[in-house]
């Protein structure tokens, strides 16, 4: 065997274990953001009188009916963001980008774990968790391109600019919620970034060509 056939062979294995993880990663997005959603329709249907506009998401997981289904939905749901943000980042080797996909992941993980009736723990890993994961999504727009990349700004944006208006309310400026209250605007930080997530895990794989590695010969 030649230095050359040696080459090309790690190459190709190089490629392939960047392929595998991309499509893992796609895999474990579309699985928690899927499954995320669902929940919060079935859990918000268990709960006689729920009011989508004035409770938060989060009241999902003090009820008796829903408290252990949604709390670990969120649990879940961190799990898979770390797990597929690193697989992710092992086709950019972006450190600040898997930072910013941790973040997200801890904060989903906390706000399970400390419960909305277990104390002010639940809106800090919350804040983080709401913060992050539409950080991701506008980070992530740096490793694509084309209408994948214009989707991910969107709905990153668009959940950052609502996370604005959350903590403005909440600090005592109710009108920032305007007319679908805070359950609503709740939902806004939360959906578009879900439904990108949807779409990225699809994207991931969906996507053909076989990723980007450093071009190299031997010597």
């Amino acid at each position: 065997m030649t230095q050359f056939d040696s080459y090309e062979r790690t190459t190709l294995s190089v490629r392939g274990t960047a392929l595998d993880s991309r499509k893992l990663a796609g895999t474990f997005f579309l699985v928690l953001a899927a499954g995320f959603m669902t929940v919060i329709m079935l859990a918000a249907a268990m709960v006689p009188g729920y009011d989508f506009r004035a409770a938060a998401i989060s009241d999902l997981g003090t009820f008796p009916e829903t408290a252990l289904l949604f709390n670990t939905s969120l649990v879940l749901v961190g799990v898979l963001n770390l797990a597929g943000g690193y697989l992710f980042y092992r086709t950019h080797a972006k450190r600040w980008l898997l930072a910013v996909f941790a973040l997200a992941g801890v904060g989903a993980v906390g706000a399970g774990l400390f419960p909305l009736d277990a104390g002010g723990l639940h809106g800090l890993f919350a804040l983080l968790a709401f913060l992050f994961f539409n950080v991701q999504a506008v980070g992530t727009a740096t490793r694509l391109d084309g209408a994948m990349r214009v989707l991910s700004v969107l709905a990153g944006g668009v959940g950052l600019v609502f996370v604005v208006l959350m903590a403005l309310g909440d600090a005592g400026n109710a009108a920032a919620f305007g007319p679908i209250g805070h359950g609503g605007t709740e939902r806004m930080i939360v959906s578009p970034v879900m439904l990108w997530l949807v779409a990225f895990g699809g994207y991931l794989l969906a996507k053909g060509e076989e990723p980007d590695v450093p071009t190299q010969h031997p010597e």
